[in-house]
């Protein structure tokens, strides 16, 4: 079987991470670029990729992110490393982009031996005035709304099994007879 889809098969979401091993930058910039080429509508590049490397900012994420599940958990599993994927709310297909840079994140990662998972509420915290007062400090302007955080670093323990694809996954609709 070809390697790039044997390894898309294997990549899982992991969730507990080993706060103290930062992802090596060679292999942050490589997962970042693959982000960067992934498909867009019209070829506009809506997305951009905020990363997060300093622990301050990095906890309150996670803090204005549990807020909005409602616990008091570390919704980033103590992963050092946050992406944060926005995109431009002006282009029609700005929720497509957002969502096709973030599975980019996910398959390079695991390709480079970098652990990841997509933790959902981006839209509500970049929503939130805490969360726009970050794009601001950032120097983000325009309407951008929140796809996802991929999370990453390196497992603090093995990373869980693929469990089997359930029936009717993929419709063949053959030509009529």
């Amino acid at each position: 079987m070809n390697e790039c889809i044997e390894m898309m098969k294997q990549r899982r979401s992991v969730k507990r991470y080993n706060p103290n091993r930062p992802v090596e930058p060679e292999k942050l910039e490589q997962i970042l670029e693959a982000g960067m080429y992934a498909p867009s509508g019209y070829g506009k590049q809506s997305p951009r990729i905020v990363v997060v490397r300093d622990p301050g900012t990095r906890d309150l994420l996670s803090r204005l992110n549990a807020r909005f599940l409602g616990k008091e958990i570390d919704p980033f599993y103590g992963a050092p490393t946050v992406l944060i994927v926005l995109a431009d709310r002006s282009q029609p297909t700005f929720l497509y982009d957002g969502t096709l840079v973030m599975g980019n994140l996910l398959n390079a990662a695991h390709a480079l031996g970098v652990d990841s998972c997509w933790v959902h509420r981006a839209k509500e915290v970049f929503d939130c005035p805490e969360g726009k007062a970050l794009l601001e400090k950032w120097g983000i302007d325009g309407d951008y709304e929140g796809i996802g955080h991929c999370i990453l670093g390196y497992g603090a323990g093995p990373a869980p099994k693929a469990g089997p694809r359930k029936a009717g996954y993929a419709v063949y609709v053959s030509p009529e007879e």
